[in-house]
């Protein structure tokens, strides 16, 4: 179950890292009225929507690409998907769905890299929404937000709760360690029937 959760929280992280709809440019002027412009952090494309004939690989002519945080996100949103899966596969090797008890201390680390992780993804979505109306387009048209952004944000913020849970497993794990440990108890066998000593039969066999 943490793998399928992770699993699709992964997928929507990868969609906002490398979809090209992180920002929507619309009404550009001396454009058509149905031409939209579809920016990302690794691309642009020019859409019609009245055809959707759709066209990437389009010139950087303001600059678009060379703003910091558009930089930031080329940065972290790769390096986030790298530390999620690492995340993914300690949590599998902690969590154990195959064995009854899990591994405490090793889904306690694996949920403070899906926390590290989380937060890699956030800051660039949160500080490129912050920059969004600031980021260079044409002068007279309209923004709007893509869906990739709001894909990174919903999976960061659902990453970040995944490793929040995990990182309880550490209560677990002190609570193991505190518990004092208990000698071994002999085993009782009183009222047993069996709590004779025990006799060697050639002994027996010599009283006759």
């Amino acid at each position: 179950m943490a793998s399928l959760e992770g699993g699709q929280v992964n997928g929507q992280v990868e969609a906002g890292a490398w979809s090209c709809l992180w920002r929507q440019v619309s009404l550009i002027p001396d454009q058509p009225m149905d031409v939209i412009w579809e920016q990302g952090i690794w691309d642009i494309c020019r859409e019609r929507q009245s055809t959707h004939d759709r066209l990437c690989g389009q010139a950087d002519e303001l600059g678009y690409f060379e703003q910091v945080p558009v930089r930031v996100a080329q940065g972290l949103m790769p390096s986030s998907l790298v530390v999620t899966l690492v995340g993914l596969v300690v949590a599998a090797l902690g969590v154990r769905c195959w064995q009854p008890e899990p591994r405490h201390l090793v889904a306690g680390v694996a949920g403070l890299v899906l926390l590290l992780s989380g937060l890699m993804s956030l800051v660039p979505s949160s500080w490129y929404t912050q920059e969004l109306w600031a980021l260079p387009a044409p002068p007279g048209s309209t923004l709007t937000v893509g869906y990739s952004l709001v894909l990174s944000y919903l999976g960061s913020c659902l990453e970040i709760l995944g490793g929040l849970a995990l990182t309880l497993s550490f209560h677990h794990c002190c609570k193991e360690r505190r518990a004092p440990k208990l000698p071994p108890t002999p085993v009782t066998e009183a009222g047993s029937g069996f709590s004779r000593a025990y006799n060697n039969p050639w002994d027996t066999k010599d009283l006759f």
